[in-house]
């Protein structure tokens, strides 16, 4: 069978994008069987290469639905990048002209709306409470975490999935690769963990890598970006807009106490393919 693609990118975080409503067989497969179509379109030297599988499926709580497969297989809560190109991706084949979008994901209702051309998201309100991030630790803010690789302090939140931000004074010098998997996979995370390494260049500009969960470093993470602006507004570090300077680009956050966090970025399509399965 040959299945139609269409391959997505915001600020270099990429994506497969398959639209159920062309392939309904799909919304009928299994998680096993979507975990190793997830596998398998998404290695980069033997598939189409991508950090994440998105699927945009029916729903029968909004217009739309969307999930998120890691590149390992993995199915995710939320996708900050995920869901900029899944509305630019509605919006450009005339799917909807609703603005914002009413989308349904696994972390609840989603709302993306046109800023120019950018993408504005209503993130929701980060979470701190520990069950719910979830963190085996009564403690969420500068956690003492020790590992092979070193003693760190980590600030457990949850975006709609699980973040650990660490932050230190020279991003660039952080072995992301080697600190990430280790932190990712520590037993005091019990669904495994985003970790963002974060310095503040000043109140209004922070720069962040990411190591995502199933997906390893990756250019750019918005559920990350969001959090990792959080973390530094709650300490008083930066202003309540934060831009956020990842390794693909910039994104803009806001967030005031007990409200949402909004995230604007850009949203692009690289190319649309076919692939026998």
């Amino acid at each position: 069978m040959r299945l139609d693609f269409t391959k997505m990118h915001g600020l270099g975080n990429d994506f497969i994008l398959i639209d159920t409503f062309k392939y309904p067989f799909i919304n009928e497969l299994s998680n096993k069987e979507l975990s190793e179509l997830s596998y398998r379109l998404c290695r980069r030297r033997f598939g189409i290469g991508a950090d994440q599988l998105l699927l945009l499926c029916p729903s029968e709580k909004a217009s739309f639905r969307m999930r998120i497969f890691n590149a390992d297989g993995s199915e995710v809560q939320m996708c900050g990048n995920g869901i900029r190109c899944l509305a630019k991706y509605i919006w450009d084949r005339g799917l909807s002209d609703s603005n914002p979008l009413v989308i349904d994901t696994l972390a609840g209702i989603i709302k993306p709306e046109r800023k120019d051309d950018l993408v504005r998201v209503n993130m929701g309100e980060p979470v701190f409470r520990p069950e719910e991030i979830p963190v085996k630790s009564d403690k969420v803010e500068d956690l003492e975490l020790s590992i092979s690789e070193g003693v760190f302090k980590i600030n457990c939140l949850s975006m709609g999935n699980p973040h650990a931000v660490i932050l230190v004074d020279d991003v660039d010098k952080i072995a992301v690769s080697a600190i990430g998997p280790v932190i990712e996979n520590h037993p005091l995370f019990p669904e495994r963990t985003n970790v963002e390494f974060v310095q503040v260049i000043n109140r209004k500009e922070i720069k962040m890598r990411v190591w995502e969960r199933g997906a390893g470093e990756t250019l750019s993470c918005g559920t990350g970006a969001s959090a990792s602006a959080v973390i530094t507004i709650k300490k008083g570090l930066t202003d309540n807009l934060v831009n956020v300077h990842l390794l693909g680009g910039d994104l803009i956050i806001e967030w005031e106490s007990s409200k949402p966090v909004f995230m604007t970025g850009p949203a692009e399509t690289v190319f649309e393919g076919t692939i026998d399965l």
